[in-house]
């Protein structure tokens, strides 16, 4: 099966010069074949055992809380107990830009970017401790460059360059319909990021889990760049989840409506899970308690806190895989690059959300969604940078 896996690799070694058939070996000898199992395998959606509701930390239990949980937040993240995790290796393609998303401009009457948002958030909550939190960015092969110079040129928004790490997230090939491994062109292969599931393994083979050990963090909080209201290693958060007990916490909003198109924070025989929107029956999603609530309600926001001990254990656990039908631009067998207008083959992704599952337990935590939750996904619309200008307002800061 392998050979067949290589076929397009193979067409290409006997045509190119010693050193660029040495870089292409290099780059198959580097595949992990197992990784194609996932093309015969029922799809992940298929294969969910008992679904439950589960319970969260609500809104009116944290306002009885705070000082308790801020408190205890506040101690871990002066002890350095604490780290940060900002996934950030897209581009603004949807957002009109090139770049790397979070570079991508949204203020009105001065520059405001999205790294920009993220970084004043991280740094109101390092005001407030006296101490910095390590944080450790996650990029691509394509926006890497881009990033490390946007934050050099930007003096790193002012949190001292000695917290900020940049690491490259792992890449993993592409196949045809067939299962072939696709060519970029002569000599390398079509890579792609390997999901936002990748990003402890990817740490970890960067040498940025020995910079974690290095500084004594305990707990790492994972975040997207999308949303720029989020609060990062926010104190009452890892304060509640430490307080809990549990393994992992996970920020959670009350869905807007049955319908809506995000994740739901549940139980998967007994232990935390994720359900995707779409694998929600109509009448799971339209569930009630009796207080009127949706009983599937809690929808998260990729705002995860995790134990690094247990992210350790679970590392050599392979996630599972999610195998996504795509559009691919390749190279075909008679060397013409080739920009298909309908899907021609499969990506291979790990998702966060998977994580959740390897947890012993999940804290639900909730939070207020205009307050926390202004994803930038579109330019104009639902979840767009329209929609995100409006709740940056209403939360004071000024565009």
């Amino acid at each position: 099966m392998e050979n067949t896996r290589r076929y397009y690799i193979d067409l290409q070694m006997d045509k190119l010069p010693e050193a660029q058939k040495a870089a292409l070996q290099a780059q198959a000898d580097a595949v992990d074949y197992s990784l194609f199992d996932a093309l015969g395998a029922p799809a992940v959606a298929d294969t969910k055992g008992e679904i439950t509701p589960i319970g969260a930390v609500e809104i009116k239990d944290i306002a009885e809380k705070d000082a308790q949980f801020r408190a205890a937040g506040l101690d871990a993240i002066r002890a350095g107990k604490v780290g940060a995790v900002l996934l950030a290796g897209g581009q603004g393609t949807r957002l009109g830009s090139d770049r790397p998303k979070g570079t991508v401009n949204i203020g009105l009457t001065h520059d405001v970017y999205i790294f920009e948002c993220l970084m004043n958030n991280l740094k109101e909550v390092t005001d407030a401790a006296g101490v910095c939190v390590p944080l450790y960015i996650m990029t691509s092969t394509v926006n890497n460059d881009d990033t490390i110079a946007f934050f050099r040129e930007h003096d790193y928004f002012g949190y001292p360059r000695d917290y900020v790490k940049f690491f490259i997230q792992e890449m993993v090939p592409a196949v045809d319909y067939e299962g072939r491994i696709l060519m970029k062109n002569e000599s390398e292969l079509v890579l792609s990021p390997n999901g936002n599931g990748g990003w402890f393994s990817s740490m970890a083979k960067t040498g940025m889990l020995d910079d974690v050990h290095a500084r004594g963090v305990e707990w790492l909080n994972v975040f997207a760049v999308d949303n720029v209201l989020q609060r990062i290693a926010d104190p009452s958060f890892v304060g509640a989840t430490l307080l809990s007990g549990c393994d992992s916490g996970s920020k959670v909003v009350r869905k807007a409506n049955p319908g809506e198109k995000v994740g739901v924070l549940c139980r998967e025989d007994g232990k935390p899970s994720i359900i995707e929107y779409y694998e929600m029956s109509d009448e799971m999603a339209n569930l009630r308690n009796a207080d009127g609530e949706l009983t599937y309600g809690f929808g998260v926001i990729l705002n995860y806190l995790f134990l690094v001990t247990k992210l350790e254990e679970i590392m050599n656990d392979r996630l599972p895989i999610h195998v996504v039908e795509k559009k691919i631009p390749y190279m075909n067998e008679k060397g013409e690059s080739i920009s298909p207008t309908e899907p021609n083959g499969y990506k291979f992704e790990t998702l966060v959300l998977d994580m959740i599952h390897m947890m012993d337990d999940c804290l639900a935590y909730e939070v207020v969604r205009r307050k926390e939750f202004a994803p930038i996904k579109n330019l104009h619309g639902a979840d767009s940078v329209d929609s995100a200008r409006e709740l940056l307002a209403e939360n004071g800061v000024t565009l």
